[in-house]
């Protein structure tokens, strides 16, 4: 069972390195762009601050995750020697897809703590380190990887305590979401959804709210949500998109869209046009 794959095709992540070298000083990120972060610190120690957290200084090299827009700082002086690499992180469907939504704002991990990506880090520190033709775009490339590695660990070792992540390492729910995943067209059933999970009908119910956070029927309704707002950014005809995602017509889409989001597809689109018309100004 693939708990990743479905996701990643549907939702998946783009990386642009923008920083390669020694901090000496403050770095500071607005929060203001569509974006999240990933800061390796490779040597060296640098103070974490934001507005909504206490400082922390990091001694040992360590990895920073902000999944989605986050303000915050780096600070180092010139004795701490910080070697620092740095790429943007972008997910498909915006900023409030499912897959980012379910992660923290921020996650810290030593990088002991991650030896599945020992052999990833070596090979991005030596890219880093190198003067090879194409060096940004295989770093591009190695964070994109580095974060389904990261993923892969959250899963494999329950580090996260809710939402979708969390249910996905559940070994209770992963199959029925994954089954969710894969085919949300199907009217799925609380009945099924238990089935697939090998558990009662009233016990799949009060374990899934328990660690989704919400029930079976909103879930499924929010992942449907998602894929229709993803293909609508696409372009996509909402007549092609309703059947692709559970529901018999458009205004049948329409009225689940307006129930999850507030705006009809429409108008959310046009809310979507005017947020990137401000960005790009």
């Amino acid at each position: 069972m693939d708990r990743l794959s479905t996701l990643l095709s549907q939702f998946g992540v783009r990386a642009n390195l923008f920083y390669n070298g020694k901090l000496c000083g403050l770095a500071s990120y607005n929060g203001t762009e569509r974006r999240g972060y990933i800061h390796l610190l490779q040597a060296g120690s640098v103070t974490l601050s934001g507005p909504d957290r206490k400082d922390l200084l990091l001694t040992c090299p360590s990895l920073i995750f902000m999944p989605r827009p986050s303000r915050h700082q780096l600070f180092a002086d010139e004795s701490e020697s910080a070697q620092l690499l740095c790429a943007s992180v972008e997910f498909e469907g915006g900023v409030d897809n499912p897959l980012s939504a379910s992660l923290p704002d921020c996650l810290v991990l030593s990088l002991d703590e991650l030896p599945m990506l020992a052999d990833t880090l070596k090979w991005m520190f030596d890219e880093a380190a190198g003067g090879h033709c194409g060096r940004e775009a295989a770093l591009n490339c190695l964070f994109e990887l580095l974060i389904i590695l990261l993923f892969r660990h959250l899963l494999d070792h329950q580090q996260l305590r809710s939402g979708m992540m969390a249910g996905l390492a559940d070994v209770r729910l992963a199959r029925s979401l994954v089954q969710i995943h894969n085919a949300p067209h199907r009217a799925w059933s609380i009945a099924e959804l238990a089935s697939e999970s090998n558990m009662s009908r009233a016990a799949y119910a009060v374990h899934f709210r328990a660690v989704i956070g919400q029930t079976p029927a909103d879930y499924l309704l929010s992942w449907r949500i998602s894929l229709a707002q993803k293909r609508l950014r696409e372009g996509r005809s909402i007549t092609l998109i309703a059947a692709e995602v559970g529901y018999e017509s458009p205004s049948a889409l329409a009225r689940a869209f307006r129930r999850k989001t507030g705006y009809s597809p429409r108008d959310w689109m046009k809310d979507l046009s005017g947020e990137c018309d401000g960005a790009m100004a």
